[in-house]
């Protein structure tokens, strides 16, 4: 049993000093994570990965009910966070009081060249919310792919799926994805 396996049973069990040892050894992993998903947000955003990790840490320390079973379970969790303030922070970004509909213009003129995702943040969740709604198994390997920045083997392995069945039901959903957020093409 791994030492992050042996601080979620204790918290698990109320152990209120293994809260204070979990963030320490996961905290790096955290942040390597969030960079990636920060890497594929548009260009001036205001959200920075170490900010993202510590945010997501403490809805998950906080929340009431943490009963991971794993690593890849207590990771999951994590994107699971991460997604939310990502969403959260897209919609209070695009409401009307902070400027909806206005463009932001940088003052150095090399970064208006430079083009972020044009995948819209709200409507992947709202699709991979169906999706999920449609086949829950999918929806989560997306989740610990597109959210937690894990490899498809390493997906499998925190879903307990082979690498073949991840290879697969990865191919499906996105394509899924692909075909609700492009019903034109």
């Amino acid at each position: 049993m791994s030492d992050l396996t042996r601080i979620l049973n204790a918290i698990e069990n109320g152990d209120t000093e293994a809260t204070e040892k979990l963030l320490p050894l996961v905290y790096e992993e955290l942040r390597v994570l969030a960079a990636q998903k920060m890497a594929q947000e548009k260009p001036g955003q205001t959200l920075q990965a170490t900010a993202l990790v510590h945010e997501a840490y403490l809805r998950l320390a906080g929340a009431d009910s943490q009963d991971w079973t794993s690593r890849g379970h207590f990771f999951g969790a994590a994107a699971e966070a991460m997604r939310r303030i990502l969403i959260e922070n897209a919609r209070r970004k695009q409401s009307q009081k902070r400027g909806h509909g206005h463009k932001r213009v940088e003052f150095d003129e090399g970064c208006l060249a430079i083009e972020g995702p044009s995948t819209n943040m709200i409507a992947l969740n709202e699709a991979l919310t169906e999706l999920e709604k449609a086949d829950q198994s999918k929806a989560e390997l997306v989740k610990l792919c597109y959210f937690a920045g894990l490899t498809l083997e390493q997906a499998a392995a925190a879903m307990d799926i082979s690498h073949s069945t991840a290879k697969r039901n990865w191919k499906y959903a996105r394509a899924w994805l692909f075909k609700k957020l492009h019903p034109t093409r």
